[in-house]
């Protein structure tokens, strides 16, 4: 037989702290079930918009004739729009050179990169830059911003459209490879 405690409030008083974790407990689930609704919501939400936009989307490029029926369905049932047969008319479409834009120099692989991210991928395009475009672009290249004019972009890339090698290497030395 257990001993009962020669205090009747002695009992009580060993149920208070396990009362007081206990609803510490419940407090923190019912906040983590609380944060959980609102997190689900908020996903629910986003992923709304992105089928509304992914919609909106579809529409505008089936309106432009972007969208096209089915043309293989392969043995394991997927669907693609590559015809089975490689259509024997189509040129063959050489990518530009990667390296065109980096024979400017002051003007690196990951410049490159950034310029051809805006649209920039060779050097004649920057050779007909206008001022005004020029500082535009100049605005959006980040860290790199005020490259353009410090190493004389511009200059170099209208001697290089041009193929003036002597011109260019006398004004800013050896063009390399």
């Amino acid at each position: 037989m257990a001993a009962s405690p020669q205090n009747p409030n002695q009992a009580v008083d060993m149920m208070v702290p396990i009362t007081i974790t206990h609803v510490a407990l419940m407090l923190v689930l019912a906040i983590l079930a609380i944060v959980g609704i609102w997190w689900g919501t908020v996903l629910r939400r986003r992923n709304a918009a992105a089928q509304k936009r992914m919609a909106e989307d579809f529409a505008i490029a089936e309106a432009h004739g972007a969208t096209t029926e089915p043309t293989a369905i392969s043995s394991d049932g997927a669907v693609s729009d590559v015809p089975i047969e490689p259509v024997a008319d189509a040129p063959a479409v050489e990518p530009p050179a990667a390296t065109e834009l980096t024979r400017i120099k002051g003007l690196g692989p990951k410049l490159a990169a950034t310029l051809a991210d805006l649209g920039i991928t060779r050097v004649e395009q920057i050779a007909a830059l206008s001022p005004g475009t020029a500082a535009e672009l100049d605005a959006k290249l980040g860290s790199f911003q005020g490259r353009m004019a410090r190493d004389r972009w511009i200059e170099q890339a209208k001697l290089l459209a041009a193929g003036d090698t002597a011109g260019y290497e006398a004004a800013f030395g050896n063009l390399g490879g």
